[in-house]
């Protein structure tokens, strides 16, 4: 299939740069598979589109100030360093600039009030990628980048990172430190609307995703099935496969919130032959049309990029053609789109 199939005109000023002034007051727009027109709505609506039974599932992964502005020793030029993944001994997968001019043995430093981190490059990866050993004065090196860092906002909004982002740009669930990127769906939720999804005798239980910079790897190839994408890693507690097998058993509906949850339960059912079995794992897994669902049966998301791994995934979910027509009558509707924009449920 060709990427181009996923292309759909989107006006720039439809790409949200904030969050609504409000969480839990962004439209929503409800798609049934079996057919009919979309319906219009709010997410404080969700609980009459969900019934009774219904599983809901969360990624309660937490977002962390992984942007560092600092400077270079000794020329003091300007670095940026984008942290994304930590190994072991204090080393960091990262994706700095400028990348020619930090060769291995290149030192950094990152400083300001209260806090000063010091980095030495130990290893060179391709495209500006780097490994980069982190000591942070007084040891913590958690509490330096808290300190120093700035929230990474995805490429598509166009203003620096502000305060208030810190809060925003986190579920309200969020628990388990290690993302880059917030998984966007579940930004909608507030305390009441979990509430009266209780209330409506609906279940919820939480796995973790750590959302990696990869979520905004554009699709380069011609061809979808030519794709790749990155590999995140992910757990699974005992408490929610417990919750998922019985779903599963009882032939309950399992709705995820957002693409990093499906991908993550789509993999975990695979590699559990059926069952959801607890533990760590890593996921690569590419959803594109053709792709067979075993374990999600409803998907609470965001509008996503034209030509996207994440509209694939949607049109994976939903059809093609259908998704597509959603999206335009979402535009139409003047529907805010990506990671502070509107919400869309499948169903």
């Amino acid at each position: 299939m060709e990427v181009s199939a996923f292309d759909f005109d989107l006006p720039p000023e439809l790409v949200a740069q904030a969050p609504p002034a409000e969480r839990g007051t962004s439209r929503l727009l409800a798609l049934d598979r079996a057919g009919g027109p979309p319906a219009h709505a709010g997410v404080a609506d969700l609980p009459r589109f969900l019934r009774a039974g219904d599983l809901l599932v969360v990624n309660d992964t937490r977002v962390f100030p992984a942007r560092l502005l600092g400077r270079r020793v000794p020329s003091g030029g300007a670095v940026e360093c984008l942290l994304i993944e930590r190994h072991d001994a204090g080393r960091w997968d990262a994706l700095m600039h400028p990348g020619q001019k930090l060769r291995v043995g290149a030192t950094v430093v990152f400083e300001g009030p209260g806090a000063r981190l010091e980095g030495e490059i130990v290893e060179r990866r391709f495209y500006g990628r780097r490994v980069i050993r982190l000591e942070a004065d007084g040891g913590d090196v958690d509490a330096a980048i808290d300190a120093l860092g700035h929230v990474p906002l995805p490429p598509y909004i166009k203003r620096p990172d502000r305060p208030d982002d810190r809060e925003r740009y986190q579920t309200i669930y969020a628990r388990c430190r290690g993302s880059v990127a917030a998984p966007t769906a579940g930004l909608h939720f507030t305390g009441a609307i979990l509430a009266a999804l209780e209330a409506r005798g609906v279940e919820r239980t939480s796995i973790t995703l750590h959302v990696g910079y990869g979520t905004f790897k554009p699709v380069r190839t011609e061809v979808v099935e030519e794709h790749r994408v990155d590999e995140e890693r992910y757990e699974i507690g005992e408490a929610a496969a417990a919750a998922l097998g019985r779903a599963l058993d009882e032939g309950r509906r399992i709705v995820a919130v957002g693409t990093t949850t499906t991908r993550a339960l789509e993999t975990a059912v695979r590699e559990g032959d059926g069952r959801v079995r607890p533990g760590a794992g890593v996921t690569g897994l590419f959803i594109h049309p053709g792709f067979e669902f075993q374990a999600v049966g409803a998907l609470f998301t965001n509008f996503h990029l034209p030509r996207s791994s994440l509209l694939m995934l949607v049109s994976a979910f939903a059809g093609r053609e259908r998704v597509l027509a959603a999206y335009a009558e979402a535009v139409a509707r003047r529907y805010r789109f990506y990671s502070y924009g509107d919400a869309m449920l499948i169903l």
